[in-house]
């Protein structure tokens, strides 16, 4: 299993949220494009970069940071977070993202998101933010009405590279990966599904790791020094070998 670091950017600072609330950010960096170097040498071979402002606003927020951000990344990194339109998602892939990844379009504009899989084939990946089942849009704060297993049906049937799946309730909270929920969204699709939102240690890292999930996204456990990048490699690695 691939450990994905992430650095969350609000108000031009890496930081991390509770349940997704601006109001309870902590800030762990003031030079996010300075993060990527850090973790590319700690062994990351993908970071995940999410545009807070954006979402919450509905249009891409941190444009300059998020180039300075991917031409300072040695490592192929997966942009997300406001961008809800055809040309917003293909200037971040020219600008250098190995990977989009698109929420909220996804739920209100599936035409153009499955146009986007056809013609960024393997590029393309479909954030499922659910809480207690149910997908949550505009930066958490509406209910699609959709479960994450319906979301990610249809992802699968547009062609969409992965899916990550996030338990909304547990993101920043540091209280434990919704282990069965995930694994059974992995179950319902044929694509990918990378882990994100509670993971705290590294049983965690195991527990997600032997339930078979390709990838997990890791912040605030990284940023509290719960454990160190290269701790959570070998024991992601330990567990899916074992």
């Amino acid at each position: 299993m691939k450990i994905f670091p992430a650095i969350d950017l609000l108000g031009g600072k890496a930081v991390r949220l509770t349940h997704g609330l601006r109001d309870t950010a902590v800030v762990y960096h003031h030079e996010p494009w300075r993060l990527c170097a850090e973790l590319a040498e700690a062994g990351a071979e993908r970071i995940h970069v999410v545009d807070l402002d954006g979402a919450f606003a509905g249009a891409q927020h941190h444009h300059d940071l998020v180039h300075k951000i991917l031409e300072a990344s040695p490592v192929p990194v997966q942009v997300g977070g406001g961008i809800r339109s055809l040309s917003a998602a293909e200037a971040v892939l020219a600008a250098g993202a190995r990977f989009v990844v698109l929420g909220t379009a996804a739920i209100k504009d599936p035409a153009m998101v499955e146009t986007l899989c056809h013609a960024h084939r393997g590029r393309i990946v479909i954030a499922v933010d659910a809480r207690d089942g149910v997908v949550t849009i505009e930066g958490w704060q509406e209910s699609a009405g959709l479960t994450a297993v319906e979301v990610g049906q249809r992802a699968e049937g547009w062609g969409a590279a992965a899916l990550l799946y996030t338990d909304v309730a547990r993101d920043g909270a540091e209280t434990g990966p919704n282990v069965a929920a995930t694994a059974a969204l992995a179950a319902a699709v044929g694509i990918p599904v990378y882990a994100s939102g509670g993971v705290s240690s590294l049983d965690d890292l195991r527990a997600l790791a032997a339930a078979g999930l390709p990838a997990v996204v890791v912040g605030r456990a990284l940023y509290e020094q719960r454990f160190t990048l290269a701790e959570a490699i070998a024991a992601a690695g330990g567990a899916a070998a074992g």
